[in-house]
């Protein structure tokens, strides 16, 4: 199949499936015209890629991990589902990260609701140290 038909039947834009090529996860045949020429088979592959982008993983990550598909076995699916659960403990990393900074800026909303109120009751002091944080 061409291009625009691999891009139509998974719902990819010919754009990436060009990137994906540039990146080594999708191959194709050409024709003498310099036309792609994918297999059947690639529809499964870039769903595949896709889903792992849906994860967040760069395509270097995902480079990593075509083994399990273009070699299927246990080996290869150990080291697929190691490489995987990495990744997984970054991205609980990156949220534990984010939920902190979202504590961290409910508290700080707290403390300027708190400031504003006092502003409106004129009973208003300087934030902190007076180090320069003011919101009127």
């Amino acid at each position: 199949m061409r291009i625009g038909e691999l891009a139509e039947r998974t719902g990819v834009s010919v754009r990436s499936l060009r990137y994906y090529e540039e990146q080594g996860l999708l191959t194709s045949d050409r024709s003498g015209g310099g036309h792609r020429h994918y297999a059947a088979a690639d529809v499964a592959r870039v769903q595949y890629i896709q889903g792992l982008y849906a994860a967040n993983l760069s395509s270097r990550t995902i480079a990593e991990l075509m083994p399990c598909a273009e070699s299927p076995s246990t080996h290869n699916s150990d080291a697929a589902l190691e490489r995987m659960a990495l990744e997984r403990d970054r991205i609980t990393a990156q949220i534990d990260d984010f939920l902190r900074a979202r504590d961290t800026l409910d508290r700080m909303m707290e403390v300027t609701r708190a400031h504003r109120e006092a502003l409106e009751n004129g009973t208003a002091t300087p934030l902190a140290d007076g180090s320069g944080f003011r919101c009127s």
